[in-house]
C-alpha cells in the first residue's frame, strides 16, 4: 500500500475518495483483526499508516465542504 499525499488526494474526484475511504477501512479492520487475534504482521506500521490515509482523505471532504457552505 503506498502512501496517500494531500496533493493526490486533493485531485481525485469526490467518488474516488469514497471508494479509496472504504477500501482503506475494509484493509484497516483486517489489519487490526490479524493484529488482534496475535498473529504476527508483515509490517507493524501499517495501521498507523492505513489510520493516516484515512484521516487525510477526511480531512479533504470536510474542507470541500466547508468551501462549498460559505
Amino acid at each position: 500500500m503506498a502512501i496517500l499525499r494531500m496533493n493526490e488526494i486533493r485531485k481525485m474526484t469526490p467518488e474516488q475518495r469514497r471508494e479509496k475511504l472504504s477500501e482503506l477501512k475494509a484493509e484497516l479492520a483486517k489489519t487490526m483483526a490479524l493484529a488482534a487475534s496475535g498473529a504476527p504482521l508483515d509490517n507493524p506500521k501499517k495501521i498507523k499508516e492505513l489510520r493516516k490515509a484515512i484521516a487525510r482523505i477526511l480531512t479533504v471532504e470536510n474542507e470541500e465542504k466547508r468551501r462549498g457552505e460559505k
